[in-house]
């Protein structure tokens, strides 16, 4: 029998035929009006959903986005008869507040609280409870939108410092309001998007993403696990049916890998796998072929990023263990640049 990272896996409605998953990846392929670029976006998802049942898992996606182009994206991957769920997040303090004032002089630069994002020359401004509902509103839409386009489901991106995570930790957060202070009122606006997007489009259809230990965009509380811990029970309670939960693993931090020597012994996700646990879960985060297979022992779907790029055809890779393509990171983001260098042209395999 072959190893379990091989096995069918079923989150939600979907049937996987194994648990190499395509980790959420930003690449900046879209016109200046944010849609994707046609037809190289559907042609790299394309490749990547090259092995039936394969799960991939779309960049960030802004939640005030328009429908246009997505379906010609899950169009392809499911011609391929493999699967894909769209990323929803909103950018919070880390927008640029100059490209604000270009795309919209109305768009505000807020977040949680007035908490100064390095690099940045002003503070953003805390959102009102007025907005916050507002933004759990654009959160449902959208994701009533990613399935009007094809997609299988929706991941809430609640990860590397965008504003859920903003609002979820208190390195960020400091307000005194109903999302401020306790743990169970920064996990508010988190569960609160979470419901909303539910009654939408489904529980089957919905997953999220958590990065507890990541340092990324001025983020990392001194002790994560009970912030964690009690976002991912409520979940179990809220939504025990929820497609699935991806954890980052701490050796990522954010679009960085941190050294081996510079993550602590206690920095590791083990008690939150096993809150969830045995629902659907993701890990994500450096796996090597040999931590994927093992990983995938204990119950967990893996998400890859960088060899997923350089190997478009990377479950039958790991599978005949057949040699990695070097992944080049400097062509990672290519910021605009609509061409193959980098995104399309990487070689498959011929082992069959």
């Amino acid at each position: 029998m072959s190893p379990q990272l091989f096995q069918p896996f079923k989150i939600g409605t979907t049937t996987l035929k194994h648990r190499v998953v395509l980790a959420p990846l930003t690449r900046y392929k879209a016109e200046i009006n944010h849609v994707p670029y046609l037809p190289l976006v559907s042609d790299y998802y394309s490749q990547r959903a090259s092995r039936p049942g394969t799960l991939l898992i779309t960049e960030a996606t802004f939640i005030t986005a328009r429908v246009g182009g997505e379906a010609h994206v899950t169009d392809s991957v499911h011609a391929k008869g493999s699967f894909i769920f769209m990323q929803l997040y909103a950018l919070g303090r880390t927008a640029d507040p100059a490209e604000l004032i270009s795309e919209d002089a109305s768009f505000p630069y807020v977040s949680a609280s007035d908490v100064q994002l390095t690099g940045r020359d002003t503070p953003p401004r805390p959102l009102s409870v007025q907005e916050i509902n507002e933004y759990i509103a654009l959160y449902a839409q959208a994701a009533k939108n990613a399935i009007s386009a094809g997609f299988d489901g929706v991941e809430v991106h609640n990860s590397n410092g965008y504003i859920l995570d903003q609002f979820l930790q208190d390195v960020s957060n400091k307000r005194t309001d109903a999302y401020g202070g306790s743990i169970e009122n920064r996990a508010r606006f988190t569960l609160e998007v979470v419901d909303a997007v539910v009654a939408a489009i489904g529980v089957e259809k919905t997953g999220i993403r958590f990065s507890p230990w990541s340092l990324f965009q001025d983020m990392g509380m001194i002790d994560p696990i009970p912030t964690f811990s009690y976002v991912i029970s409520a979940l179990a309670a809220r939504h025990p049916d929820l497609a699935y939960v991806h954890l980052i693993e701490a050796r990522i931090n954010g679009n960085a890998a941190r050294d081996e020597s510079q993550v602590g012994a206690h920095e590791l996700n083990d008690g939150l796998l096993a809150l969830w646990a045995p629902r659907p879960l993701i890990r994500a985060g450096g796996f090597s072929r040999a931590g994927a297979l093992t990983a995938a022992e204990a119950g967990a779907l893996i998400a890859f990023g960088r060899f997923f790029i350089a190997n478009p055809d990377l479950p039958t890779r790991l599978e005949k263990d057949v040699p990695l393509n070097p992944y080049d990171r400097s062509t990672f983001n290519l910021i605009g640049e609509n061409s193959p260098r980098g995104y399309t042209g990487q070689p498959f395999t011929v082992a069959a």
